[in-house]
């Protein structure tokens, strides 16, 4: 048997980052495993509330509950053994798990990004076409639009992943703290042609295209509300700048975790390459929860009355102020 082979039908990948990690590992789990705690509370909160208030069944907060959900989805997929990895002396991963990871991952990666395209159009149609918004975004458009959020990206991060199962892997070093198609192809025996057109097409369908059309929806709302009073903006403007914030700082981490795909790691502090890669993993799912129960008063009054202790500290306070 030949060393091709015997990489070929290897049965597990070596994730070489945590190496570099060192005596970090053990501040670092303590600090994800708030991280990971805070963000499934947080978003069940953000769930709870809107599922609970008939006030909140509308389109706005409903995909605002699917980027809780993707959230979720995304944090348990990760969270369990990136943490057991951290204490871990040894960082093998089976080749189905690998995959598994890889699939959730970047499917939650795209779910973000149609999730926030699809609420770019909500706001759009809310600000430059108010009139026609109970028409056009209806009980059955939402589902649509939610449903098209969640298939397309299933099957094109499918479609990737299959390309890249099948190629024969000449190693099983990953330089990463967790796994990523792009670093499992580039350890293939034979050209990868194939993969990276089909990658390639998935990047622009899944991020460019999105990019763009939300550019394009922010610069006529821009438009319309430079014809309109301060009161109108301010009103805009509260309900847009938490989707303003949660795009650029997805879109900036995306960037960031595929820049470091393309350049070599080594080059780089560990710290900071592995800070970088794991920015698409945490930062979105722990600021999105933040952005809109606290930014957006309608769940923020309702948050306030869900939660026993907010309740007595705010009588409390009362209290206090009529003695």
């Amino acid at each position: 048997m030949n060393v091709t082979e015997n990489y070929t039908n290897m049965f597990h990948f070596n994730l070489t980052m945590f190496v570099k990690i060192g005596s970090f590992r053990y501040p670092a789990f303590v600090l994800c495993l708030l991280m990971f705690a805070f963000i499934v509370s947080a978003n069940i909160i953000i769930l709870l509330v809107i599922s609970q208030e008939r006030t909140l069944h509308e389109p706005m907060y409903m995909f605002i509950a699917l980027l809780s959900v993707n959230a979720l989805y995304g944090s348990t997929g990760f969270f369990p053994r990136f943490l057991m990895d951290l204490l871990s002396d040894t960082h093998l991963i089976s080749r189905p798990a690998c995959f598994t990871q890889i699939y959730i991952i970047y499917t939650y990666g795209s779910y973000e990004m149609t999730i926030l395209s699809i609420m770019a159009f909500d706001r759009y149609v809310a600000v430059c076409e108010p009139l026609h918004y109970h028409n056009k975004m209806t009980r059955k458009k939402v589902c649509i639009l939610s449903a098209f959020a969640w298939i397309m990206p299933a099957f094109s991060v499918a479609t990737c992943l299959y390309l890249t199962v099948r190629l024969p892997l000449c190693g099983n070093k990953i330089l990463k703290v967790f796994c990523a198609g792009w670093n499992v192809a580039k350890l293939s025996c034979v050209s990868t042609l194939i993969s990276n057109i089909v990658g390639l097409l998935y990047v622009v369908i899944v991020v460019f295209l999105p990019l763009i059309y939300v550019l394009y929806t922010y610069c006529r709302i821009i438009i319309v509300c430079s014809k309109k009073s301060s009161e109108f903006k301010s009103k805009v403007f509260q309900t847009c700048l938490p989707h303003t914030v949660s795009f650029v700082t997805f879109s900036l981490a995306g960037f960031c975790d595929i820049a470091l795909n393309r350049i070599d790691v080594e080059k780089l502090n560990r710290y900071f390459a592995v800070i970088l890669s794991l920015e698409i993993v945490l930062i979105p799912p722990v600021l999105n929860p933040l952005l809109y129960g606290l930014t957006l008063p309608e769940i923020r009054k309702h948050i306030f009355r869900m939660l026993p202790w907010l309740k007595k500290h705010k009588l409390e306070q009362k209290m206090t102020y009529h003695t």
